[in-house]
């Protein structure tokens, strides 16, 4: 993407190719699909997506994801366990998967990482395949939330910065009911935030947003809700 400037850091923990793995992201934009993809490829390995069926029909991105064999996600329908499924399949056979714990866009007023679903933790811990923590800044600069203007000029840059494995060895063989997998997946979003305060330089919300609390709907643009979250505005 010439029309943006990279910061890639962390890729040290990229497993090389042929390696199951499941790569665990915040949203930040309906353009942050392209910069997680191309961090991923620039570290060697080709991505395959579990994301909202949303995104799919998203004009030009949607196309460019369906064409590469993305995996969409059907919520709240029964087609949802068929993406489940196929990112047990794919971390089997050796691929990466990447995931949006959020499962949406964030609500959070400040774009900080949401309470996560347990997508993420549950493949990780069926298949025993490691969860790395990406934290993502900068796409929302280019394409706010939920917007349908991209603002190339002037310049952004893309932040991306993969850590270590999230530790889920003591979870490993306790069976995966509802406890195990909230643990696990409150210590990928831990990771995902702690990483993204480094990136924005700032200080996290002690507690996490969680849109079901403030009755926003789980799919579609929070601010055609009456009690919408403003979003903040680009930092210089």
């Amino acid at each position: 993407m010439a029309f943006t400037r990279q910061n890639w850091r962390g890729g040290e923990h990229i497993p090389p190719a042929g390696t199951g793995v499941v790569v665990a992201g915040n949203h930040i934009s309906h353009f942050d699909p392209l910069t997680f993809a191309h961090f991923l490829w620039d570290n060697g390995r080709a991505t395959r997506y579990l994301a909202k069926s949303g995104v799919f029909r998203v004009p030009v991105f949607g196309r460019l994801i369906t064409a590469a064999g993305q995996i969409p996600v059907y919520r709240e329908s029964r087609d949802a366990s068929q993406a489940y499924r196929a990112a047990v399949a794919a971390v089997r056979a050796g691929e990466l998967v990447a995931i949006y714990p959020e499962g949406t866009i964030s609500r959070d007023p400040g774009l900080w990482p949401m309470v996560g679903k347990t997508g993420a933790a549950r493949v990780a811990l069926e298949t025993g395949c490691d969860v790395i923590p990406v934290a993502q800044w900068g796409a929302n600069h280019v394409l706010a939330p939920y917007s349908k203007r991209l603002r190339l000029l002037p310049r952004k840059t893309m932040h991306v910065v993969a850590g270590p494995p999230v530790p889920l060895d003591d979870l490993r063989g306790k069976p995966v009911d509802g406890v195990t997998l909230r643990v696990a997946t409150d210590r990928i979003m831990a990771a995902i935030t702690a990483q993204l305060a480094e990136i924005r330089g700032e200080i996290a919300p002690a507690e996490r947003f969680d849109p079901k609390a403030v009755g926003l709907p789980p799919v579609g643009d929070p601010k055609q809700r009456r009690d919408e979250q403003q979003q903040p505005e680009e930092q210089p």
